[in-house]
């Protein structure tokens, strides 16, 4: 199941968060949810372009309903460096994180540019209807998370998740590990089955290379991960599987 999928199925009206939209591959299936009010934030300068482009095309004007910002998600508000990787001379958009730097992989082959860029918390925006959040930060999905406790703890969204030890070690630890703390439940999905983080053997599922000029992964590689508010979780998951 995709992440569209996903919050497709679970969608309840209210106010969608994409962290991490790029050029809205997630945003255009999102707002064309009923109902639905989305957020997108995208600090790559590019990509955030390409964004706005995208919404464009699709409804014809700047749609009143997506609200883009061009700003990082974190902790706390002000500016950050955004570090994305150019790999023989072709940049590495998906790659683009605030929470490393790539210069210890600097070769003949990898550089580094870099960005400055506007930071926010999610929290500063005291909102009380949001329904779903995805996030995809390479390595910085804790600080979002950290810097949206409240609204999580005020609204119960759902969450996709994309959490990469290979961006930071330690990830897939942590970010579940708060998340609990937060009463979520946090699965994978697996050739059709539903699984706990415990089930997830990061040493042949969460292998890949750290270096953007090094292709490889294990198979299976998961890397996708989906948080439910555990008072509404058995339901949810039931709905998943009856959808799936």
């Amino acid at each position: 199941m995709d992440e569209a999928r996903f919050h497709s199925v679970l969608h309840r009206p209210g106010t969608l968060v994409d962290a991490g939209a790029h050029d809205g591959l997630l945003t255009l299936p999102l707002a064309r949810l009923p109902a639905s009010r989305v957020l997108a934030f995208e600090p790559l300068p590019p990509a955030f372009a390409r964004l706005r482009a995208a919404l464009l095309a699709e409804f014809g004007a700047p749609p009143a309903h997506v609200e883009c910002h061009a700003a990082a998600l974190g902790d706390h508000a002000g500016e950050i460096t955004l570090a994305m990787p150019v790999l023989d001379g072709v940049a590495q958009e998906q790659w683009a994180s605030t929470a490393k730097d790539y210069a210890a992989h600097l070769s003949d082959r990898v550089d580094v540019r870099r960005f400055a860029v506007p930071l926010m918390r999610l929290d500063d925006l005291r909102l009380d209807d949001v329904t779903g959040m995805k996030i995809d930060a390479e390595g910085a999905e804790y600080e979002i998370l950290r810097g949206a406790r409240e609204t999580l703890l005020r609204c119960r969204p759902v969450l996709t998740l994309e959490v990469e030890e290979r961006h930071r070690e330690g990830s897939t630890w942590a970010v579940p590990a708060f998340l609990d703390a937060l009463g979520y439940d946090v699965l994978f999905e697996l050739g059709g089955a539903w699984l706990p983080m415990a089930a997830l053997d990061r040493a042949t599922m969460q292998r890949a290379s750290p270096d953007p000029s090094v292709f490889e992964a294990s198979d299976p590689y998961v890397f996708v991960f989906y948080a439910l508010p555990r008072e509404h979780a058995a339901g949810m998951l039931a709905r998943l599987q009856a959808a799936a």
